[in-house]
């Protein structure tokens, strides 16, 4: 079993210290998956979407977000943890969040002695990109405030295009989901952190109280997470709002424009027939009493508006 773990693991770490206790298994890797399904007696196709405990092994699925560059992503990591053996479903292409957790376990041994203690740092390092993600959304978010905030005053000033606002409400609408997605991993990481804690036992203590204080960080991410998302909601009422007085200006623009123009369109309307009835067709002065009759209709309106403050 021991040359087997070897050979499984000899590509992904340089040390023999991080292959005693833990299998990563590429997504896309259905050999490997054999193997352990047939010797081990793994089989994550059941624990996509749950927490499952089969007789030797517990499974835990987290959607884990991280950054890549100036991408977020996410993706499904199943935990298979056994009494020796931690085995990870995880994606077939480089998984970055996974460099902090191997790096603390170089920095601290005594986590690689054990698949509890492997899954400790694992989920750390899950914990720290959550983190990592929410600082993006952060600055994000204080991007478009700005731009926001900036809004009445270029249109103000040069006329700020409506589908620029509404462009930043997709963002909006991005940066939210995100945050969203965020507070669901945090979840996952709490439920998967406490079950861990149970499974490890009293014969774990310093690794106990290691994964106590984890929580406690999962849950400031969380608390961080829930901030983020009420200035994400805060930002969107900001633009709704904006939007909002935008589309008054224009109904109110074209109520002026109907009060100025539909009254002496009426009347030229009514004076462009030619009924032989309508005596002021053949009288002297017909044109320009119909002229000032249509003036006095345009200003009438217009200074009832101004009356009632709807012109600037």
């Amino acid at each position: 079993m021991t040359t087997f773990l070897s050979a499984v693991t000899a590509d992904h770490f340089d040390t023999e210290v991080l292959q005693q206790h833990w299998i990563p298994l590429a997504a896309d890797d259905a050999d490997t998956a054999a193997v352990l399904r047939e010797r081990l007696g793994i089989d994550f196709t059941v624990a996509r979407r749950q927490v499952w405990e089969s007789d030797n092994f517990l499974y835990f699925p987290v959607v884990a977000c991280y950054q890549r560059g100036e991408t977020i992503e996410h993706a499904t990591i199943v935990f298979a943890l056994g009494g020796e053996f931690l085995v990870t479903l995880q994606p077939s292409e480089h998984f970055v969040p996974f460099d902090k957790a191997v790096a603390k376990m170089r920095r601290s041994p005594e986590l690689a002695g054990s698949a509890h203690g492997v899954m400790y740092a694992l989920l750390w390092a899950l914990n720290e990109a959550s983190e990592r993600v929410l600082h993006h959304a952060g600055d994000a978010l204080e991007a478009m405030h700005e731009e926001i905030e900036q809004a009445p005053e270029r249109h103000d000033r040069s006329g700020t295009d409506i589908a620029d606002l509404r462009e930043a409400m997709s963002r909006l609408d991005a940066t939210a989901r995100i945050i969203a997605r965020t507070r669901e991993t945090q979840l996952q990481l709490a439920r998967t952190a406490r079950h861990l804690m149970a499974d490890a036992g009293s014969g774990h203590g310093k690794l106990n109280h290691s994964i106590g204080l984890l929580l406690a960080d999962i849950d400031g991410v969380k608390e961080h997470a829930g901030v983020e998302s009420d200035k994400a909601r805060y930002l969107q009422q900001s633009v709704t709002t904006w939007l909002g007085a935008r589309q008054n200006e224009v109904l109110r623009a074209c109520t002026v424009v109907t009060a100025a123009f539909l009254p002496p369109t009426l009347i030229a309307g009514c004076y462009a027939v030619h009924l032989t009835g309508i005596s002021e067709i053949s009288w002297q002065l017909g044109f320009l009493v119909t002229a000032v009759l249509a003036l006095m209709a345009a200003v009438i309106p217009l200074a009832y508006l101004r009356k009632k403050g709807l012109l600037r």
